[in-house]
């Protein structure tokens, strides 16, 4: 299956005025990009294929077909990158569309979990949801639930490094100061995936979404750093990915930390300044200090 990556405007230049005591001066600022992404899904019999729409998020342009690829799965849709017979921007006579609309065709022999785009596994609603059966929805689609993991020992000053690692790899966020990344590092600290969106739950969706097309998963080796702040959600989305090491810059939220739990993932938060804190620590990950 040939995919087109093409890479979308993700910055944009603006004219601003700024304020400074009594001075008044001009300059011209870069902003993230933000437009509305549409995700369509096109299944069953080549004889009477159904076309349905997925999802609308409002994301940074730029690899969306990660993006599409990795929501269908940390949703629950798909199971594997087998599933999808092809993916690609869809063209429309709709020149406000521009490029905001993907379409991924699935193969004739899967059928798509498509109950899950009724209760979108509460990403993008918090009304009513118990967390304990949040959670134990979640356990009954992850691939990885079960998975067998390898025991690491990791020095701390690894985690130590790694903020300053992300920043100076975050070149759309040293020019906009608007963008959350989801960074993956093997277990001596090095940089092996950075994505970038406005949104922190779409950087994480390409973050997966390209790992899922690399067939790369599980991804029960690696180090998640999240730029922000650990939510529920983002958890979720890990653990589909097999992921058992998650670092947050910013803190985590409650039920984040107790989904860690039910997961085995380890958590850590606060993490700068040689500094961080442990909300939830893996019997299959040790982090050693000196």
């Amino acid at each position: 299956m040939e995919i087109n990556y093409s890479e979308l405007v993700s910055i944009k230049h603006v004219n601003v005025q700024r304020i400074d005591g009594n001075e008044i001066s001009s300059f011209l600022d870069t902003l993230s990009v933000e437009e509305p992404l549409e995700i369509r899904l096109s299944y069953g019999s080549d004889s009477e294929r159904i076309q349905k729409n997925i999802s609308v998020t409002m994301r940074t342009p730029g690899n969306d077909i990660d993006l599409a690829i990795g929501f269908l799965f940390t949703e629950g849709i798909i199971t594997s990158f087998e599933d999808v017979q092809d993916a690609y921007p869809l063209k429309t006579n709709c020149v406000s569309q521009k490029q905001n609309i993907v379409q991924v065709d699935l193969k004739e022999s899967f059928s798509p979990n498509l109950m899950q785009t009724d209760r979108n596994f509460y990403t993008t609603s918090s009304c009513g949801v118990c967390g304990k059966s949040s959670i134990q929805s979640i356990k009954t689609v992850s691939p990885f639930s079960n998975l067998v993991r390898p025991k690491i020992a990791i020095d701390a000053s690894v985690f130590y490094k790694l903020p300053e690692k992300l920043r100076i790899a975050q070149s759309d966020f040293e020019s906009t100061g608007g963008l959350h990344a989801s960074g993956l590092f093997n277990s001596q600290g090095d940089l092996i995936l950075l994505t970038e969106d406005v949104g922190r739950h779409n950087a994480l969706d390409k973050l997966i979404g390209r790992s899922l097309i690399n067939q790369s998963l599980p991804l029960n080796e690696h180090i998640l750093l999240l730029s922000g702040r650990a939510s529920f959600e983002l958890i979720q989305k890990a653990a589909m990915a097999g992921i058992s090491i998650i670092a947050s810059i910013g803190a985590p939220s409650s039920l984040a930390v107790e989904l860690a739990a039910e997961f085995n993932i380890t958590l850590l938060g606060f993490l700068k300044d040689n500094r961080l804190n442990i909300y939830n620590s893996s019997n299959q990950t040790v982090i050693v200090t000196q």
